[in-house]
């Protein structure tokens, strides 16, 4: 079944607002798997919530790539960076939703993250394709998907997906209201 749902804009503060942190803390959640001088790409974005805190585990040194098919996400992203005198280490993209690879970073990322929108995209396998084509060999992809919205089911079949296009599963982090699982890149 295809789904052609993309979270508009104006509903992101339901779910990225200030109580969000009481459920997901993105230096704590991520910094086993990310650190300084880190490339690494949040996919689906939104406003900026893990880009935010990935910008400041990778350092001046490293480079987060905040990745959106809409433009005011991409603004909020910006907006928030420079509020947090973060806006060096983030690169806002604007990408189509049958092309990740925009802007020749194939091959060059440490990690990428996409949280709480895969259940999103019509083809999830062409998806994930792209996400390991990103990838450097080794590099790490975090999948989380909300418990209360993705069905077990649906999840397992994600994770097969990421499997049969080359991704090693590694683990399978709790992540609270979300099933989680992180992939390497072969």
């Amino acid at each position: 079944m295809s789904r052609e749902y993309v979270c508009p804009w104006w509903m992101i503060h339901t779910f990225d607002n200030p109580a969000r942190r009481l459920f997901h803390k993105p230096e704590k959640m991520l910094s086993s798997w990310v650190g300084a001088g880190d490339r690494v790409a949040d996919i689906g974005c939104g406003i900026g919530f893990f880009s935010l805190g990935l910008a400041r585990m990778v350092g001046e040194t490293g480079r987060v790539y905040a990745l959106d098919l809409q433009e005011k996400m991409l603004a909020g992203v910006n907006k928030r960076a420079r509020r947090a005198g973060l806006e060096g280490r983030i690169e806002t993209r604007k990408v189509d939703g049958g092309d990740l690879l925009a802007g020749g970073l194939a091959g060059s990322l440490d990690m990428v993250l996409a949280f709480w929108m895969l259940h999103e995209v019509p083809d999830q396998a062409a998806f994930l394709g792209q996400v390991r084509t990103l990838l450097k060999p080794g590099g790490l992809f975090l999948l989380a998907e909300p418990r209360f919205h993705v069905r077990a089911k649906a999840f397992e079949k994600s994770l097969a997906l990421a499997g049969e296009i080359g991704m090693q599963l590694k683990e399978r982090p709790e992540v609270r209201l979300s099933r989680a699982a992180l992939f390497a890149a072969a």
